[in-house]
């Protein structure tokens, strides 16, 4: 394997720490979560605890102010060990940085201790039932009535809906003005109007609380408003670069720790008298997939590199996000064939790896999104 040139001995210490926490707290519970359909509410506190939440919020909020790279190796090691029940790179990656850079002082003060803390988990809710990849399309509004702002719509799909007790409401202020009038609301749980729904039941992703949502008159403070009226198109579009490049190193994990399950799975998987790992197409396939993997490690890295350095560009993330997601799910259809029968086994990690994998050609906008946002940036 090409070594990684990224992170330095204090960024390999918190990832050693990381893991131990999470085969500690998160492994042997994950698959009692996948039944009961969400992970236990009290891991969220734990993990504030340790530092695994928004790593990157600064000291004056309860954070430590570290790099993003510190959030890198918390979604790798989540990834990893396919524990996808975790919603922290929903809440540290892509709602909380909106806190970071678009709230009021007095929003900051409010929200982002609790959000380090794991005493606030936070849900963006963006997709309705009408609309997935189509932010313009969005039904749901929020109307103006004095000092406050009365929200009407749905929302579905919503990562971290059941746990959530603070919401980020993309909707309409100005349904005339299309993309330039939609704007982001902070919206608390609890508060009247406001209404989850059920939990709802997936293909995959099975211990990640997803949900729909309910705003029926829901009235907040116009002080709610996340950043400017009218801006929301405009945060949402320069946010997700981080997102793309999120799920691609999420998807990257996932290979190399499949590729790892499956090469020590065909040495002790015999056929015809002899392992499987000693057949020719046994031992293409994984040289075929191990390259393919080297490659998209060494792309999402130089990713993660201009990520950093404030350089990566919507192009540039919605490749990586499109190469990384493709081949996932192709690495693991071809791991599930090499394990035979017990490859579509819920017990073993595969199988579990497979029903996840899906979801990540959709979210996040979708791979022919992806593949529009690339072909448009040759020809323009």
């Amino acid at each position: 394997m090409i070594p990684r040139t990224l992170f330095d001995a204090d960024h390999e210490l918190f990832r050693d720490n990381v893991r131990k926490f999470l085969e500690a707290e998160v492994v042997p519970f994950h698959l009692q979560w996948e039944r009961d359909g969400q992970v236990d509410r009290a891991l969220w506190n734990r993990a504030g605890a340790q530092g695994l939440l928004v790593p990157t919020a600064p000291e004056e909020y309860g954070g430590v102010g570290a790099d993003f790279r510190y959030n890198a190796i918390v979604s790798e090691e989540v990834s990893r060990l396919g524990l996808t029940g975790l919603g922290w790179s929903v809440h540290s990656d892509i709602i909380v940085p909106y806190l970071l850079k678009y709230a009021t002082q007095e929003q900051k003060e409010r929200y982002i201790p609790g959000c380090v803390s794991g005493d606030i988990v936070t849900a963006i809710a963006m997709t309705e039932p009408g609309t997935g990849s189509d932010l313009q399309g969005i039904k749901t509004t929020a109307v103006v009535d004095g000092d406050e702002y009365v929200i009407n719509g749905s929302k579905t799909f919503i990562t971290n809906g059941q746990h959530a007790d603070l919401v980020v409401v993309v909707a309409k202020t100005d349904p005339a003005a299309g993309a330039a009038g939609t704007s982001l609301i902070l919206v608390p749980a609890g508060t009247p109007g406001f209404e989850k729904g059920s939990n709802l039941e997936k293909v995959g992703l099975k211990a990640q609380d997803t949900s729909e949502l309910f705003f029926n008159d829901v009235r907040v403070p116009r002080t709610n408003l996340l950043g400017k009226e009218g801006e929301g198109f405009i945060y949402l579009m320069q946010e997700l670069p981080q997102e793309r490049l999120c799920i691609a190193l999420m998807a990257v994990a996932v290979i190399e720790a499949v590729l790892e399950q499956t090469v020590e799975y065909v040495k002790d998987r015999k056929a015809f008298g002899k392992p499987i790992a000693t057949f020719q197409n046994t031992q293409f396939k994984l040289a075929e997939m191990a390259a393919e993997a080297t490659a998209a490690r060494v792309f999402v890295d130089r990713c993660l590199e201009l990520h950093l350095a404030g350089q990566l560009d919507t192009v540039t993330a919605s490749k990586a996000k499109l190469l990384c997601t493709e081949l996932q799910c192709r690495v693991i259809d071809e791991c599930v064939q090499l394990h035979g029968g017990y490859g579509y086994m819920w017990e073993y990690p595969i199988a579990r790896a497979y029903a996840d994998a899906r979801v990540q050609r959709i979210y996040g906008g979708t791979s022919e999104v992806m593949k529009l946002i690339i072909g448009r940036s040759m020809l323009a």
